[in-house]
């Protein structure tokens, strides 16, 4: 693909490429980790372990970081390692142990972890990190943008700022009661939808105010869905989760 044009200027203080690419403009990737060329969305999607690097080597903030390390105790059950989620199949690698965020969104999350744990609470992370290859499978059968990423504009998953999450009692590793369950696609799951018994609405309170506090904003749609606002400072990733660990 030949480039027309590249144009660089300031903005924060930080040097940003636009790049006019047979007609399409990308302003959100790094000149470091420019990929190769865009996809037939036109996205600009990360591939390569190396681009990655590169990209953390000159802002640590890229960094994915294995959240069971700098969250110690925290449960995981990541839904797509099995065949119970809204897909019926399995979109991850079934031994996946761990899953990524990037520093300032795990970072955020260990706040939240330890204000819970004064509770005698903590979290449970369904999901976080999402290679863009299975956002696009998962729009297939859904297609409404409503409960699924449409793979035109990607997911805060696949940028790995977007966690999916609820709150358990520490002690019985069960969840406190929030309505409904995961990837349940109606306006009871709605982040504000009122028609609930006071403990869900107190429950959802909760996770939603400590996750407010602490730099997140949640999906109107998913009351367990949350993820840092500044998403188009983050590349689209389409890394396996090998990649990542490696």
């Amino acid at each position: 693909m030949a480039f027309s044009l590249v144009i660089i200027y300031k903005i924060q203080k930080r040097f940003i490429p636009t790049l006019i690419v047979t007609g399409l403009i990308f302003t959100n990737f790094p000149a470091f980790c420019q990929p190769e060329k865009a996809n037939k969305y036109g996205l600009l999607i990360v591939e390569d372990r190396q681009a990655l690097k590169n990209a953390i080597a000159a802002d640590s903030s890229m960094t994915m970081v294995d959240i069971k390390k700098i969250i110690p105790g925290i449960q995981l059950e990541l839904k797509y390692c099995s065949t119970a989620n809204f897909m019926k199949q399995r979109l991850y690698p079934p031994g996946l142990s761990t899953t990524y965020l990037r520093l300032p969104a795990a970072v955020a999350l260990k706040k939240v972890q330890a204000a819970l744990q004064i509770k005698g609470l903590g979290l449970k992370i369904w999901d976080a990190y999402r290679p863009y290859s299975v956002t696009e499978k998962m729009w297939e059968p859904v297609k409404d943008d409503r409960y699924a990423a449409d793979p035109k504009f990607g997911s805060g998953h696949n940028r790995g700022i977007a966690v999916d999450l609820t709150i358990i009692d520490i002690y019985s590793r069960k969840e406190l009661d929030m309505g409904t369950h995961f990837d349940h696609f109606s306006d009871t799951a709605h982040s504000d939808f009122k028609n609930l018994p006071a403990t869900v609405l107190q429950n959802r309170a909760l996770l939603r105010n400590l996750m407010e506090e602490n730099g997140f904003k949640v999906l109107d749609t998913e009351w367990w869905h949350f993820y840092l606002p500044d998403s188009k400072k983050y590349a689209l990733l389409n890394l396996s989760f090998k990649q990542l660990k490696n």
